[in-house]
């Protein structure tokens, strides 16, 4: 049997980091780590090939080869998944999809001939086990969450990692959290599930042993969900291990704003090489908290929370929301305060959206508010539901929020605050300067120095990164990148005119 697994293209977004990559010399921020996985549980006797359409282009002769096209994908990848369908169709090559897009949506995919939808441990085996006696059904739906101490190490080798800016693994899936817009207790559950520490860490060697030496991401739902197993047993492994190997990764994650609480976990995870953690803040406003169930972000001081995580070594990136039902008209204003003053330099701010399945989704069909569609960009101004406030007046607080905090005089204000509060690890290779970070600085001076709008505001922050915080400096080269790319996305949107993102989502009604 011969298995082609593709991964579909994203669209030009927040989080693919399209532009920053060209300076860089990477294709693609991450390598489609559920594929690989899915490659791992395949018969060692089948032939496999991946291809990441992030990464290098998908042809007509890979499709011609293979007897099954496997599909994964999120929501955001949706265009170019019905693309690939229509090309293996029109070659005749059948189809198995799986994935966060086709778990929740399945019905909007016309042409697939196999899904396989739940999480891979657990339904995958029965399909195999169909597939290879010649009578698969069509669809196959997960029934539990799968103990996921049974998840194989990825196929690493099907892929050429020199094109990727970091390399994924997973240590845990679910979140104790009941956040009213998020689909991952429906896809992950609510009880965090861990791999063995030993799983962990041959996941990691595999790694090394593949030859790679950056940035790992921890794509866990909240990675500090089972807190006392991290701290007894898997962190003072990873520092261990690090320790016995000169510290070859830094680490990154996702995590609940909680993380703040807890002194000692944070450094275990600094001593252990993680230096950031992406958390959902979403909003200011107590009330909009309250509304969608972000009980653990209530009632305390954010900023104080975010600034003592910084202080440990970790960079704080943020999720932020707008388009709340409580959401007052000082929200936009208030929004732009918070991310100035937390020093959150990578903010992701979105408008509001209720993906399927939510309890958020639920309730809006149930207020005859929703509306059919959900592009799964973070920032393309569309929303699959009816919001409370003006529809004008919310896009363009919106698009305020976006030309604020990405505009150069308050970006590099932001990595300044920031720069104030991070108090970065000294140990191993993470302070050092590499050629990627000479690379992105030369082409960062002639674009953003020689050719960009806020040159003034590039050279002011580069001297004073130089004189004032010199050992972050390739920290900071990396932030005026993130900085060029975030801008550009911005840019791409902000000068659409209401009423046509208006017409957009009436059209998919």
């Amino acid at each position: 049997m011969k298995i082609l697994l593709v991964y579909p293209k994203y669209p030009e977004t927040f989080w693919g980091f399209q532009h920053a990559l060209k300076l860089v010399a990477k294709t693609a921020a991450y390598p489609p780590l559920g594929l690989l996985t899915v490659a791992a549980m395949l018969p060692e006797k089948w032939e496999k090939k991946l291809v990441d359409m992030n990464a290098t282009n998908l042809t007509e002769k890979d499709i011609i080869w293979a007897d099954y096209v496997f599909i994964s994908a999120m929501v955001v990848q949706g265009k170019s998944v019905k693309e690939i369908i229509a090309r293996c169709k029109k070659l005749n090559t059948k189809i198995v999809a799986g994935g966060p897009v086709f778990t929740t949506g399945y019905d909007e995919f016309d042409g697939v001939d196999h899904f396989v939808l739940g999480e891979t441990e657990v339904i995958l085996p029965s399909f195999l086990s169909d597939l290879e006696k010649g009578c698969a059904r069509h669809i196959y739906i997960a029934d539990e969450f799968p103990d996921i101490t049974q998840s194989p190490i990825p196929s690493w080798s099907l892929i050429d990692l020199r094109k990727y800016s970091a390399m994924p693994i997973q240590y845990s899936r679910g979140c104790p959290f009941n956040c009213e817009f998020c689909d991952i207790i429906i896809l992950n559950g609510h009880n965090p599930r861990t791999k063995d520490t030993e799983q962990v860490l041959a996941e990691l060697e595999s790694l090394y042993a593949n030859g790679w030496r950056e940035a790992v991401f921890f794509v866990d739902d909240n990675f500090i969900g089972n807190k006392k197993k991290l701290k007894k047993e898997v962190l003072p492994a990873i520092i261990e291990w690090m320790k016995e190997r000169n510290y070859p990764f830094t680490f990154l994650t996702e995590s609940s704003v909680n993380l703040a609480d807890d002194d000692e976990l944070m450094r275990l995870m600094v001593e252990a090489g993680f230096n950031r953690v992406f958390i959902g803040i979403e909003t200011p406003n107590e009330e909009s908290l309250e509304e969608c169930n972000k009980f653990q972000n209530k009632n305390r001081d954010l900023v104080a929370s975010v600034k003592k995580i910084q202080n440990y070594g970790l960079e704080v990136q943020g999720g932020f929301i707008v388009g709340f039902d409580s959401d007052p008209l000082s929200i936009f204003k208030n929004q732009v305060s918070f991310i100035q003053k937390s020093g959150i330099v990578t903010a992701m701010v979105g408008l509001l959206n209720a993906p399927r399945g939510t309890q958020l989704y639920h309730r809006l069909e149930k207020e005859n508010r929703l509306l059919k569609g959900m592009s799964g960009d973070n920032m393309d101004f569309s929303m699959n539901f009816i919001p409370k406030m003006n529809h004008d007046t919310l896009i363009n607080g919106y698009k305020h929020i976006l030309n604020t905090i990405y505009s150069p005089s308050q970006y590099y204000e932001r990595i300044k605050t920031f720069l104030k509060e991070f108090k970065p690890e000294r140990k191993g290779r993470r302070s050092k300067l590499q050629y990627y970070h000479l690379r992105a600085l030369f082409k960062s001076m002639w674009l953003l120095g020689v050719r960009g709008k806020g040159k003034r505001y590039y050279w002011n922050f580069i001297a004073s990164v130089l004189l004032k915080h010199p050992r972050s400096f390739p920290l900071s080269v990396t932030l005026t990148v993130y900085g060029f790319h975030f801008r550009k996305v911005v840019d791409k949107y902000i000068e659409i005119p209401n009423k046509n993102i208006l017409d957009m989502e009436q059209a998919s009604s």
